[in-house]
């Protein structure tokens, strides 16, 4: 089987409150975001998210996006700027190299097949994961909740039964744990801590009992941040003090 899927972002002001989100249908979708990015970036980070969420379906991907930034990096530039120690021809630093860095990594291994479309077309699975990644962005321009969405839920598997580590998502984590009675894991983002000052990010999970992570999120809601975004500024400002 192929997974079929369109990834999308979005920035408002470019760079701006930014989203990004990639979908499948209503039942198997993700979205997220930053206070400040460009579009690329979101454009990016929605195909990781994509490629990680679905990293152990064992099943081909095809991703229809309507960036042709996006398609060409991936599918063309990346060798020579690797080549290039990740230099673009004016001996310039690529931009996103943080993602990019992760996307190469992510695309290893994996069958995947990039389909431009043109946005605003028409295109229903464009247009949804559009419409997603716009609102993620408009949530963090007006410091709202971001609709998430489920994240990924594998084809003839009940939405409640999904696991919460292929959504990324910390509030799914802890409703999970609570049920099954464990601890949570909770996860720091890619990007998700380095849209402003562009330095690389890694992805770091952690265990930990679930009443650290309902107060984690409690905490982040409170701030009006995502999760992810809170946990990852708490391990930054810890290791300063140390």
């Amino acid at each position: 089987m192929t997974i079929i899927a369109a990834a999308d972002g979005s920035a408002l002001g470019n760079p701006g409150p930014a989203g990004w989100a990639w979908y499948i249908d209503d039942d198997c979708w993700h979205a997220g975001g930053w206070k400040n990015a460009t579009n690329n970036r979101g454009e990016l980070m929605a195909v990781l998210d994509l490629l990680n969420s679905t990293a152990d379906a064992d099943e081909d991907l095809k991703v229809f996006c309507d960036s042709q930034y996006v398609i060409n990096a991936l599918t063309k530039w990346m060798p020579g700027w690797k080549r290039k120690g990740w230099k673009k021809a004016d001996g310039m630093e690529v931009l996103n190299k943080d993602l990019l860095e992760l996307l190469d990594a992510a695309l290893k291994g994996r069958d995947v097949e990039f389909e431009w479309v043109k946005g605003h077309s028409n295109h229903a699975m464009n247009e949804a994961a559009d419409d997603r990644a716009r609102a993620a962005a408009t949530a963090y321009q007006k410091g709202t909740a971001v609709p998430e969405g489920p994240g990924y839920v594998p084809a003839g598997t009940p939405e409640a039964l999904a696991p919460a580590a292929a959504s990324g998502s910390a509030d799914a984590a802890a409703s999970e744990a609570e049920d099954a009675g464990s601890a949570s894991t909770v996860a720091a983002d890619a990007g998700s801590s380095s849209a402003g000052d562009g330095s690389a990010t890694t992805v770091v999970s952690t265990r930990v009992p679930t009443h650290i992570a309902d107060e984690l999120v409690a905490r982040a809601k409170a701030r009006g941040v995502h999760p992810q975004e809170f946990l990852a500024e708490l391990i930054g400002r810890s290791l300063e003090t140390e």
